[in-house]
Formats: structure tokens, sequence, C-alpha cells
């Protein structure tokens, strides 16, 4: 079996420093689609070094760029190809706000190996914290297809319990035809969201948007709109990946409020709002 579930469980966390810049903070919100329109006051804080604050979900690319997918095909006890790996999710725990530049240490794990039967689903944690104590703590699961069956442990369910009523808010995010070219400078540089021949293999049209990406512009649309902008409000932030987004679709981004945090559901407008993110809820103060 290509995944140990006990060896990736007993393996030694990987350490390491991670580092990130004004600009690295400034292009992973270009890649998420900030900057539009590029005078805007209320854009300029994302674009701008003077007025610079930093999205909660930069966490998912500050330092390495990879968020916990591909280093968590590199732990021991994990040997699969990377044409059958999708990210099935991420939850975002976020301790204090995260400064626009800094130097920290992350340290990385195997949190959970679960068989969900056709597929194994890993968990890669990941702790990171400077000087002044922790920063964040990240969750990637790692759907893996055609992996599962062993017997294993099928884990907890992450479904939510429906939403009802009408939206307090709903907007729509076009995403461009580069987006996932731009993005991909932030680090994660899978060939499924550039290459179309490797996308073909993978079983996908063409090459497809990091769910990351659209995780990254969910946050900005609910942070906009609901949180007055203000990013120092946001908790944490979880979501499942329901489907893909191909480069230019439209995303139709609804929300709804409740007690301490924001349930959100996101899809594509052009294939008849088709599923995009899921089982997904913003925590805030």
């Amino acid at each position: 079996m290509p995944i140990d579930a006990a060896k990736a469980l007993a393996a030694e966390p990987r350490s390491g420093e991670i580092a990130w810049s004004v600009k690295d903070v400034q292009l992973y919100h270009l890649g998420i689609g900030a900057g539009i329109p590029a005078t805007d006051p209320d854009e300029l804080r994302y674009t701008l070094e003077s007025r610079l604050h930093v999205l909660p979900s930069f966490a998912t690319v500050a330092g390495a760029g990879s968020p916990g997918v591909i280093s968590g095909l590199s732990m021991p006890g994990v040997e699969v190809d990377l044409a059958r790996v999708l990210h099935g999710g991420q939850s975002l725990e976020i301790h204090r706000p995260l400064p626009v530049e800094g130097t920290a240490t992350a340290t990385s794990r195997i949190a959970a190996v679960y068989d969900k039967g056709k597929a194994a689903v890993l968990v890669m944690r990941t702790e990171v914290a400077d000087a002044e104590g922790p920063l964040w703590t990240n969750d990637a699961q790692i759907f893996v297809r055609g992996e599962g069956g062993w017997g294993g442990d099928r884990g907890p369910s992450a479904r939510l319990e429906p939403t009802t009523g009408e939206p307090d808010k709903a907007v729509e995010r076009p995403i461009r035809e580069d987006q996932a070219l731009l993005y991909r400078l932030s680090g994660d540089r899978n060939p499924l969201h550039a290459d179309p021949e490797f996308a073909k293999v993978a079983g996908f049209e063409r090459p497809i948007l990091h769910g990351l990406c659209t995780y990254g512009i969910t946050l900005k649309a609910v942070v906009d709109t609901l949180l007055a902008g203000d990013v120092s409000r946001v908790r944490g932030y979880a979501t499942r990946f329901a489907g893909v987004v191909y480069p230019g679709e439209t995303l139709r981004i609804r929300m709804w409020r409740g007690d301490g945090g924001i349930r959100v559901a996101v899809s594509a407008v052009e294939r008849d709002d088709a599923p995009v993110l899921a089982d997904t809820i913003v925590q805030h103060s």
C-alpha cells in the first residue's frame, strides 16, 4: 500500500524557518484578485505598502508557498502519484494578526490518515510561531484517489447543517484567464494549474484554478462585505473543496451571518451554479 498510515503518523515533525516580505503579501493579494479598481482606497489596503494589511489566508502560502499538499506527499509512509492527488479541504486558525513581513518557525506533521473507501485522506498540520508566540495553525486535507480501502478509520464528517433562507449578502467575482498563472507565483507550482497535458492526465479538460486561490478570493469577499474590511477580526476559516473552477469563470459567493461565524457557499455561475466551496465557515470576533 503506497500509504503506510502507522508510519506516517509516527514520523517526527519537520521544522524549519520561513520568511515573507511585503512583496510576497502584495503578490498573494494580486493573485486572489485584489487591486480592482486599482485606486480604490479599500483595495489599496491589499496592494500599497504604506497601507498594507494581510488577509489571513496568506498563511497558506507564507514562506514556502506549498500549502501542505506537496510537502505532505514527501512525508515518511506516503508515496503516491501526484496526478491522483486533490486538495480536499483546508482549515485555518489565526492566533493573532499576521505581520506584513516576518520570520517564523513552521512545524509540520501528518496529524491524521483516514480511509474513505475509494480514497485516502491525509491531514497535514502546520503550526507556525515567531518570537512573540503562535501565529497560526493550518490543516490541509489531502485527498488521494484510489488509495483507500484498507479498513482504517473513516474520520469525522466535515459536513455542516444546510443553510436556510436567503443569504445576507451575495457577490460575484470574475476569475481572470491568467489567474492560476499569477497565483502559482506565490509558491504552489503544481502543473495541474498550468500544463494542459498534465491536466488531461489528471482527468480535467484543461488546467484548473488552485483551490486555495478560490479560498483566498472567498475570504476577501467576506472580509470586504460583512467584516467592514477588517482582516484582524478573522479567527478561523474552514472549507471543503466541492468542485473545480476553471480560469475565466465567475464565482458566486453567498454569505449568511450567524453567531460568531459566517456561513459561505461558493459556486461557478457559468456551470449552473455548480458547487465549488461547501461546508465553509469564517469565524470572527
